[in-house]
C-alpha cells in the first residue's frame, strides 16, 4: 500500500483559487482521472485531472514537454481516448504523474512549466465525459453483510439469512459491458418476464419494480497472466483507483430469472459510473482497521493478513439522492434518501481482487469491479429502495415541492438517481468522487 507522503498533507494549497475552496471534491490532495473533451465539438476524447473548478487537459500537457521521465510517459499514456495504456503502467508511474501534477499547481509554482500547466485548464462546465477506459469486463460483487441480511430477512425470513457461502467467499457474477454508461446516461424501463404473485405463468411487460444500487466502481490497473494468481497484500499494486457506481435493477424480473443461474436481464440493460475515478493513493489516509467479529466465521488464509486487519477497510461517505420529475419541474432539486458508509463493507476490494483470481482468471487494465450493493447497519443506510421500502410494502413519503408530497415504493419515470460520495477526517483534506447521476425514461417494448 502506498505511504503517506507530501500530495496528502492538508496544509498545502494551490495557486488555483478554486481548488481551495472549503467543500471542493477536487483540492490538489485528490487529483482524480476521466476522459472527457469540450461540449459541442468533435474533438477526441482524451484524459484529464479534476483541480478544482477545472479540468488538466494531459494530452495538451504532454505535448508542452514540462514533465520528465516516468511522468511526462505517464502523460503520454493519458492522452488517449481511454485509460488503459496509462493502467498497465503501474503504481510507479501513476504515482509519477500525481507528484508531477502537484508540484505544478501548489501555491508558489513558478516559471515556464507552470505557466504551461495554466495553458491546459478547461472549465469542468464547459466539458463532457466518455466511459474513461475500454472494460473487457465487468464483474459485480455482493459484499455487504447489512444488504444482504436486509435481502434475506425480506425474502427467506427466519434466524440466519444470509446463504452459508457468504460468510466465507466475496460473492460476485459478470456483468454486461456494453451497457454501461457514465454519469449523465439515460435509459429505457426493461422490459421482460416477471411472475405475479400467487401465479404459476410469467407474464410479459414493462419492469415495475425498478431500482437503484449504490456501489463503488473498482478500476483494475496492472493485470496479471492467466494461471497467476494476485497474492492479497499484492492486490493494492493492481487497482488504480474508485468510482462511484449504480448497478440499476429491475426487482421483478430478477426475482423470476436469478435461479439457477443468477441475474441476467434484470441488470443487463443499464450501469452508471461516476467520470472521475480517484485513486488508491489519494485515498491512502482514509484507511481503517478491516474486522471480522470473533464469533463469525474467520477468512481462509488467502483472504487474510495482517496488513488487511490493519488497514483493509476504506472511509469512504456515500450517499443517494432522488431528482423526481415533479421535484425537477418545481426546481427544488434532489431530495437524500441514504448516508453510508463503505467502512462497513463486510470484504475489502483487495479481498475481491485475490479471489477474483485465486482460480487463475486473468484481470487486465481497465477491467471494471463492482462493490455490490454498500448498506450499512441502519435502515437509514441501506443502499436500495428495495431495502427502503421493505419490497414497496412501505413506500416513501417524500416532498414534491410546493407543498405536495409523492410516495416511492420502487422507482417511476421521470426519476433521476445521483449517487454522490467523499472522504474526509481531523487532520486530511476532504476529496470527493463528484457525481453519479442516472435519468429512467419509459419502457419501449415488443408486443408481447
Amino acid at each position: 500500500m502506498v505511504q503517506l507522503n507530501h500530495t496528502h498533507d492538508a496544509a498545502r494549497s494551490s495557486w488555483l483559487a478554486s481548488a481551495n475552496t472549503a467543500g471542493t471534491d477536487f483540492p490538489i490532495q485528490n487529483l482524480p482521472f476521466a476522459v472527457f473533451r469540450r461540449k459541442g465539438t468533435n474533438e477526441a476524447f482524451r484524459g484529464g485531472v479534476a483541480v478544482g473548478d477545472q479540468v488538466i487537459d494531459l494530452a495538451a500537457l504532454a505535448r508542452s514537454a514540462c514533465l520528465q521521465g516516468l511522468a511526462a510517459q505517464a502523460a503520454t499514456a493519458c492522452a488517449q481516448p481511454v485509460l488503459n495504456d496509462f493502467f498497465a503502467l503501474g503504481p510507479a508511474a501513476w504515482s509519477a504523474l500525481r507528484h508531477g501534477l502537484f508540484a505544478l499547481l501548489e501555491a508558489g509554482a513558478t516559471g515556464a512549466n507552470a505557466d504551461a500547466l495554466r495553458a491546459c485548464l478547461v472549465p469542468q462546465a464547459d466539458v463532457e465525459f466518455s466511459v474513461p477506459a475500454r472494460i473487457g469486463d465487468y464483474t459485480d460483487f455482493y459484499t455487504s453483510v447489512h444488504h444482504a441480511a436486509n435481502i434475506g430477512k425480506l425474502f427467506r425470513g427466519g434466524d440466519d439469512v444470509l446463504t452459508p457461502n457468504f460468510r466465507w467467499i466475496p460473492i460476485g457474477y459478470h456483468g454486461r459491458v456494453s451497457s454501461i454508461g457514465v454519469s449523465g446516461q439515460t435509459f429505457r424501463r426493461p422490459m421482460g418476464q416477471a411472475l405475479p404473485m400467487n401465479a404459476t405463468v410469467p407474464v410479459y411487460g414493462s419492469c415495475a419494480r425498478l431500482d437503484y444500487e449504490l456501489e463503488l466502481g473498482v478500476f483494475i490497473g496492472q493485470g496479471n497472466a492467466a494461471g497467476e494468481q494476485i497474492a492479497l497484500d499484492a492486490a493494492a499494486n493492481h487497482i488504480f483507483g474508485i468510482c462511484l457506481l449504480n448497478d440499476w435493477s429491475a426487482r421483478d424480473i430478477q426475482a423470476w430469472e436469478y435461479q439457477p443461474l443468477g441475474p441476467f436481464l434484470a441488470k443487463n440493460f443499464a450501469t452508471t459510473i461516476s467520470p472521475w475515478i480517484v485513486t488508491m493513493e489519494a485515498l491512502e489516509p482514509y484507511r481503517q482497521a478491516w474486522v471480522r467479529p470473533a464469533n463469525e466465521p474467520q477468512p481462509l488464509a488467502y483472504l487474510d493478513s495482517a496488513a488487511t486487519r490493519a488497514e483493509g477497510a476504506l472511509d469512504i461517505q456515500l450517499e443517494v439522492w432522488l431528482e423526481s420529475a415533479q421535484r425537477r419541474a418545481a426546481g427544488v432539486g434532489a431530495t437524500r434518501l441514504t448516508h453510508t458508509s463503505f467502512k462497513h463493507q463486510y470484504w475489502t476490494v483487495s479481498q475481491m481482487v485475490a479471489h477474483h483470481t485465486v482460480g487463475g482468471c486473468n484481470l487486465q487494465p481497465g477491467d471494471l469491479l463492482g462493490s455490490g450493493t454498500i448498506s450499512g447497519p441502519t435502515l437509514d443506510q441501506a443502499g436500495a429502495m428495495i431495502e427502503l421500502t421493505a419490497s414497496g410494502r412501505n413506500p416513501l413519503t417524500l416532498d414534491a415541492g410546493n407543498g405536495t408530497t409523492e410516495q416511492r415504493g420502487f422507482l417511476q419515470d421521470g426519476d433521476a438517481v445521483i449517487l454522490k460520495g467523499w472522504c474526509e477526517k481531523p487532520g486530511h483534506a476532504r476529496i470527493g468522487f463528484g457525481e453519479n447521476r442516472g435519468t429512467v425514461l419509459p419502457a419501449i417494448g415488443v408486443p408481447a
